[in-house]
């Protein structure tokens, strides 16, 4: 129990310090997404793998519902989903607890439709997806190629213009 408590304490405060550097970064030499493992609950959606979604361009979202930099995030997320759905962005939240009454699946619900949230939410609440992407920050927005590579990472909030030029430039590339 303390080693998850530690994990969450540190979570935290790599959270207000990514949070406050909002640093972004194209992975330099691309490398193989995880796949999404140990998840509880998918919602607005079936269970996805990633196999499933190659040839197109993953945005794998980090976040969890009482995280103000967070919810700060949530609208320019929501609006690629919707504004690049069609054209094969594919938005794909994880939703990982920083504390222990946000793994309640109503209550991640009821935020889904609070903040109007209509992608597939993974419900990440052992923290399975998170360590496998070594994941360390609230919110964390990573960009996956066609091929299936992590080709970008943003930590914190902003850069939200560089992030989907991004997403556009992923998006035109041949599958």
């Amino acid at each position: 129990m303390f080693a998850s408590l530690k994990k969450i304490a540190l979570g935290a405060l790599f959270a207000v310090s990514a949070a406050a550097a909002g640093s972004a970064q194209a992975a330099a030499d691309p490398v193989p997404a995880p796949e999404f493992a140990g998840i509880e609950n998918w919602l607005n959606s079936p269970p996805l793998t990633l196999a499933s979604q190659r040839g197109k361009v993953v945005l794998v979202d980090f976040w969890t519902y009482t995280c103000i930099n967070c919810i700060r995030t949530l609208p320019y997320v929501a609006a690629w989903h919707q504004k690049y759905k069609d054209q094969g962005l594919t938005v794909v939240g994880v939703h990982t607890p920083e504390f222990p009454f946000e793994r309640s699946t109503p209550n991640v619900q009821k935020a889904l439709e609070r903040f109007g949230i209509a992608y597939p939410v993974a419900q990440d609440n052992r923290y399975a997806t998170w360590d496998a992407y070594r994941n360390q920050y609230w919110p964390a927005v990573y960009l996956i190629d066609k091929q299936g590579r992590i080709v970008y990472r943003h930590f914190g909030e902003g850069n939200y213009a560089e992030t989907e030029a991004e997403i556009q430039r992923l998006l035109a590339q041949p599958g």
